[in-house]
């Protein structure tokens, strides 16, 4: 019989006697710095090259734009987060229109609505915390009312992120939000709709996520806030 405990305390002896290898020397990287307009154009530029779609709207109007982008596509389900900021001015913009998709709210345990939300949601809409210009990403922050799946499961995904949280790059976001400190259980970063190249490393989209991914880039007047943490 095979002495696997005998074989693995030998690699093991083998690999604390060996002597301890320097560091390999740091990339030369910086970090990149943009102004406000190469920063947003940077944002765009990145996400579209992964097939999403970005569009620059007002903030106080984004509900009505994405109505249209929505209804050219024939949607008629929508998933919210329950009690969100962006159900309340969906309900508010779209409430009088019978024409409008229909709104859900993620407001029940998954294993109780599990069918419904697979096969009769056709978009979620989340609130991005932030994104990053360097490689056009953004930055989901879940939460119980605002949870993973609903950016996971319907066939389009619309994402809402504030111009004024867009930052330069990763490192930034994290320096500024102190995640040494305060990594939260689960952080995702999104830079286009889901992809896999498993199968002979053809780029197939859509396979383990949502087919298509569209951000709704909201301005406003004033300057850089703070990223929601």
């Amino acid at each position: 019989m095979h002495d696997s405990s005998g074989a693995r305390a030998r690699i093991l002896s083998r690999l604390r006697a060996a002597p301890p290898a320097p560091a390999p020397a740091l990339p030369d990287w910086r970090a990149p710095r943009f102004d406000a307009p190469a920063r947003l154009d940077r944002f765009r530029t990145m996400l579209e090259a992964m097939k999403a779609e970005v569009h620059e709207v007002d903030a106080a109007d984004w509900p009505r734009r994405l109505r249209t982008l929505l209804d050219n596509r024939g949607v008629r389900a929508v998933v919210h987060g329950d009690g969100s900021d962006a159900a309340r001015q969906l309900a508010e913009a779209w409430s009088a229109d019978p024409q409008a998709p229909r709104l859900v709210a993620y407001d029940r345990a998954i294993e109780q609505w599990k069918g419904e939300l697979v096969h009769g949601v056709d978009a979620g809409v989340t609130a991005a915390v932030g994104g990053i210009a360097e490689t056009g990403t953004l930055i989901l922050w879940p939460t119980a009312a605002e949870p993973r799946l609903m950016s996971l499961l319907p066939p389009i995904h619309v994402a809402l992120v504030e111009e004024d949280t867009i930052r330069d790059s990763f490192a930034e976001v994290i320096l500024e939000q102190g995640w040494a400190g305060r990594m939260p259980t689960n952080v995702v970063l999104v830079s286009g709709p889901s992809k896999t190249a498993d199968i002979e490393q053809t780029l197939a989209f859509g396979v383990h996520g949502p087919k298509e991914l569209i951000v709704l880039v909201l301005k406003r007047s004033g300057g850089v806030r703070p990223i929601p943490g």
